[in-house]
């Protein structure tokens, strides 16, 4: 069930002509009732963001933090497309409103695809109240829905007993610094404020999603939503940044193993720095290092090249006190 699996929300996927294949590549996720629940979202740090994202952060701030859904198109970006862009995402949000009975700024977009292309929105708004039709709480079709170049979907549901967190994404290439090319969808029965879950799902994704690099290039409509139902009452909120946590770190890892012609998933572990700041920077340079990425290709564990790139970082650093390890062997 993954985004779905948090009660109170329901999903649903389809094809409306976006995708010149004619693949799934619409998607709906919104609360069953059609009534904004508090939500929170981490967008691009890219100043040249897409549509969806103007769009959505425009109406978060004019809920103050509430929204019954988010529609999401792949095979189009809507990104550097102008005013036309604009007004496209927000007929998105407009068409989802008028089925479910809510206002459009109650409604988040998102879409991703190719940049620089109109997007062909009469088309899916078309589509929009079938979608709303068949929402289910069966989200598999909406995770197939968001894929571009992703070979499987992307899902994950974290039982606590007490709660679920569940969340589906979509994201194969352009994946660093920070998120990039990756769009996301969380949700959770745990009730929480809204200022309360964009502090936890900050966080979540400084360490997850923030973390996570295959090519070194930034995008223009990442974006990650949290939904929170509140069904399931009040909880120790320690536990539910915890759950949320995990479920970002899940993802994450799923895009990194699914990335554009990658063998390989490494993970890097820098211990012994000053900071956690100059950890990450160092961890960073061996990560998006072409020589490093080279030898990890070739299984080769060239340790001389990660010391290398620890010691050009920019960061504290004693070669006398380097040791060097793959999966526990120090080499």
């Amino acid at each position: 069930m993954s985004v779905t699996a948090a009660t109170g929300f329901v999903a649903a996927g389809t094809a409306c002509g976006v995708k010149p294949d004619g693949g799934l590549d619409l998607a709906l996720v919104t609360t069953d009732d059609g009534v904004a629940v508090p939500a929170a979202a981490v967008f691009t740090s890219n100043l040249m963001c897409a549509a969806p994202v103007t769009v959505s952060r425009e109406n978060l701030q004019s809920t103050a933090g509430r929204a019954a859904a988010v529609i999401l198109n792949s095979g189009n970006a809507n990104a550097a497309t102008g005013e036309p862009g604009i007004e496209a995402a927000r007929a998105m949000c407009v068409a989802v409103a008028a089925e479910l009975g809510c206002d459009y700024r109650q409604v988040l977009v998102c879409s991703t695809g190719l940049i620089g292309i109109a997007l062909p929105v009469e088309r899916i708004t078309a589509a929009v109240p079938a979608l709303v039709a068949a929402r289910s709480v069966d989200g598999s079709s909406a995770a197939r829905a968001i894929m571009t170049t992703d070979t499987v979907p992307k899902e994950v549901t974290v039982d606590r007993g007490a709660f679920t967190v569940g969340g589906m994404a979509k994201g194969a290439a352009m994946l660093a610094p920070n998120m990039a090319t990756m769009l996301a969808v969380l949700t959770t029965d745990a009730a929480a404020e809204s200022t309360e879950l964009q502090e936890i799902l900050r966080t979540a994704v400084t360490t997850t999603f923030n973390a996570l690099t295959i090519d070194g290039c930034t995008s223009t409509n990442d974006t990650v939503v949290l939904l929170a139902s509140g069904r399931k009452g009040r909880q120790d909120l320690d536990l539910l940044a915890e759950a949320v946590h995990e479920a970002c770190g899940e993802l994450a890892t799923a895009m990194a193993a699914d990335a554009e012609g990658a063998t390989k998933t490494v993970r890097i572990k820098v211990t012994g720095a000053h900071s956690d700041a100059e950890a990450a920077r160092a961890a960073r340079k061996v990560a998006e290092s072409q020589l490093c990425k080279c030898s990890w290709y070739g299984a080769d564990p060239y340790w001389g090249r990660i010391a290398s790139e620890l010691g050009s970082a920019g960061v504290r650093f004693d070669q006398r006190l380097v040791s060097i390890a793959y999966g526990g062997i120090e080499v």
